[in-house]
């Protein structure tokens, strides 16, 4: 059985690779962070004329099919890059329109969030009050419970607007906002929250595998510095407890890694919610590494690094915390 990417996966990660690196993304976060979302956008128009977000829709929609594997290759390099936006959650409202039995909001809206024109993000019963990047999206999507409360059927919404963001310390290019009550009724029914079910499954997996491109990153970077960086006269990357604690940091980030594309070959829950559990961990993991051996430098804001160190801790609990993908992956 091959398990490694094909010739026409590695092309389309180096592409992806090579747009990122050229679009200087840590400017276009901190613009982000600070309410700017001209240089995100248009770093969203070339992610979608890559075909990031058509790998979610369709093919009838405009999309190139819903293609998980091929769209966890592409979230990596995001997380490598630490480019701002919702874009899980966009993804995941993609899976969510084509799963419905009425093609009606599948058709109006798939096209442009396949085309990059229409930035959207996704809340979903159970994922809390807050939407990610609610003040920056052109469509907020909301699932709210049936009015009976039951679990096999719910309501899906086009939210009017929302409430002020919520700056967060963790990583203020992650901006919450509460979206307003009611909207336009999309659907409703059984159908809406069989979809909800499979979208929230494609959010975890595109989250789990950007955090693992942050985790990469983050020892990248550590492990460059580390060779630069001198103390006593020699380089801090020699001494034995620097290594070990950079190769635990590899250990973890390269056993979550198959879990990762295993999980986007079987999209079975227990899979997803494993790897999402090894991802957010090993993230998790080498972003504390990275803080410790940079020093306090790892901190400031003007060193690119705190971007991904900001953004390790709510990459692994967004999306199913690891105690709650824990209890998914034991009850599957």
């Amino acid at each position: 059985m091959r398990f490694l990417p094909t010739d026409e996966q590695q092309a389309f990660t180096r592409s992806l690779d090579a747009l990122l690196t050229a679009a200087d993304t840590p400017s276009a976060v901190r613009s982000w962070a600070a309410g700017d979302p001209g240089p995100g956008r248009a770093l969203w128009t070339r992610l979608a004329e890559a075909g990031v977000f058509a790998l979610a829709v369709p093919e009838a929609c405009d999309g190139l099919g819903q293609r998980p594997v091929d769209l966890s290759f592409a979230f990596v390099e995001l997380g490598r890059c630490a480019a701002p936006g919702p874009l899980a959650e966009t993804a995941a409202a993609a899976v969510l329109l084509a799963g419905l039995d009425d093609s009606g909001p599948a058709k109006r809206l798939l096209p442009g969030i396949a085309s990059g024109e229409l930035v959207t993000t996704l809340g979903l019963p159970g994922s809390g009050p807050y939407v990610l990047d609610a003040d920056m999206a052109d469509c907020v999507l909301v699932v709210a419970p049936d009015e009976d409360g039951s679990e096999d059927s719910a309501r899906l919404y086009l939210a009017p607007g929302h409430h002020a963001p919520v700056r967060t310390c963790a990583d203020p290019s992650r901006r919450l906002a509460r979206p307003a009550a009611g909207g336009e009724l999309l659907a409703a029914g059984p159908d809406v929250a069989r979809a909800a079910r499979a979208a929230e499954g494609w959010a975890r997996l595109a989250t789990a595998a950007q955090g693992l491109g942050v985790g990469l990153t983050l020892l990248d970077r550590t492990v460059a510095y580390t060779k630069q960086r001198t103390q006593f006269g020699t380089a801090i990357g020699s001494f034995q407890a620097v290594k070990h604690r950079l190769a635990d940091t590899l250990i973890a980030l390269e056993f979550a890694r198959p879990l990762v594309f295993g999980a986007a070959l079987t999209m079975a829950p227990a899979d997803i919610a494993a790897a999402k559990v090894a991802a957010g961990e090993a993230a998790y993991a080498a972003a504390r590494t990275a803080l410790q051996l940079h020093g306090a430098i790892g901190y400031t804001e003007e060193l690119d690094l705190a971007w991904w160190l900001r953004k390790a801790r709510p990459l692994r609990d967004a999306w199913g915390n690891p105690a709650r993908c824990r209890a998914a992956v034991l009850s599957g």
